[in-house]
């Protein structure tokens, strides 16, 4: 399974470049965050560090892998609780987050004056963008992996119904909510801070290219369908995704090769972004075919895209 990813995420680099993507202007002055003081560091500086990290408040941190590092660039995130910090994703493998997540901890186990946490390492899904950084933490004390298949999921959350049924993980006076949002992969969930009124949204949300295979467009738009009904009753603010791959100029998209960029999108989402995902959902029942929007670009594509070209490669699967 890894194999057929890796060599999917080569071809589509390759063949996006000239395919399916709109380059313009890059825009050198993005908009101010609402959740962040600083510009994420996109490659610009050669000798940027791993991770950029930034805090939302003082028990919520944010890490992004470096441009430099790995061009997936992914966004990784550490949430503290009373009893246990939760962290979501590990990025790609080779990056060092094991030293920087011990960092966090030691400093907010010394604000806190503390002794120790539990930590649990949790993902979005099971694409090594997202888990790269495990075998790291294997031997951390007090420390518990989650495994990144639906089974392995459901067991550790308690999940009875999947995918159906989402659950409450306390990580002591701080709730979180895990909801099972397969389309993207199978084993793809969310998760809702209710202290920060965020939701974590992988790779299925974000302002970047939504990949998913040609056969699971009925997955994918229950999970937006689910994602708005819960969004409307729980008071979520923002979405937080997996990377930034849009430029903050409407439409426009960054090559997957390119190890620097200026005028990135930023990363938060507002929840009226749901609207476009569901119409242009809708819209790809009649054709299924590639669609650049605004904000995003949803990409179907053939579980073997060998001997297919986008954009209508979907029409064409067996």
């Amino acid at each position: 399974m890894k194999l057929k990813i890796f060599y999917l995420t080569l071809f589509l680099t390759g063949l996006m470049t000239t395919a399916c993507q709109s380059f313009g202007p890059e825009v050198s002055s993005p908009p101010p965050s609402s959740l962040f003081t600083d510009t994420w560091n996109s490659g610009i500086d050669k000798s940027e560090p791993s991770f950029h990290i930034q805090n939302i408040d003082a028990n919520t941190v944010v890490f992004r892998q470096s441009l430099r590092t790995t061009f997936e660039a992914p966004f990784i995130y550490l949430l503290f609780g009373e009893d246990r910090a939760l962290l979501i994703d590990t990025g790609v493998e080779g990056g060092g987050l094991r030293t920087e997540v011990d960092k966090q901890i030691e400093q907010w186990l010394l604000s806190n004056k503390r002794k120790k946490i539990q930590l649990t390492v949790m993902h979005t899904h099971g694409h090594g963008d997202h888990i790269g950084g495990d075998s790291s933490f294997q031997d951390r004390p007090n420390t518990e992996i989650v495994g990144h298949t639906p089974e392995a999921v459901s067991d550790f959350f308690g999940i009875a119904d999947w995918p159906s049924e989402s659950v409450t993980y306390d990580l002591g006076a701080r709730l979180v909510e895990i909801l099972p949002t397969p389309g993207h992969h199978p084993a793809h969930v969310m998760v809702f801070d209710s202290a920060t009124h965020i939701l974590f949204t992988g790779d299925t949300i974000y302002p970047g290219r939504i990949y998913f295979k040609c056969g699971k467009l009925d997955a994918l738009t229950k999970t937006i369908d689910k994602v708005a009904t819960f969004a409307k009753t729980h008071n979520v603010q923002w979405f937080l995704g997996g990377h930034i791959e849009m430029m903050a100029t409407p439409g426009e998209v960054f090559p997957q090769d390119k190890k620097s960029r200026r005028g990135e999108h930023l990363l938060e989402l507002p929840v009226s972004n749901l609207k476009d995902f569901q119409a242009g959902l809708k819209d790809l029942l009649n054709k299924l075919v590639i669609t650049e929007y605004d904000e995003f670009i949803l990409l179907p594509h053939p579980a073997d895209p060998r001997g297919k070209k986008p954009p209508n490669w979907c029409l064409t699967e067996d």
